[in-house]
């Protein structure tokens, strides 16, 4: 069995540009916002949290963003959406 995988594209003239370019990011999806937490806690011992953990509500959820050693940002999430959107674009295949 295969994982969804859903690419976000955001654009907007308000970010600085990383290697994947402006606001380019991975996404991880955690368990919960503990996971989110804790992952959150070790980024920002290591000196590369971006973001703190944040709830934006519905679809976004609660996040946080952390730099992978490359400058690119790596953004750990708990209660997007994601989920709902592949399971409904499956009904219309």
């Amino acid at each position: 069995m295969t994982r969804p995988f859903v690419i976000v594209l955001v654009e907007s003239p308000n970010t600085r540009d990383t290697p994947l370019g402006p606001f380019g990011h991975l996404g991880v999806a955690c368990p919960s916002r503990a996971e989110v937490d804790r992952l959150a806690g070790m980024a920002e011992a290591a000196g590369c949290l971006r973001r703190a953990p944040k709830d934006s509500g519905p679809p976004v959820g609660y996040w946080a963003m952390l730099a992978d050693p490359d400058g690119n940002t790596l953004e750990l999430a708990h209660g997007q959406h994601v989920a709902f959107t592949v399971e409904e674009a499956e009904r219309f295949a």
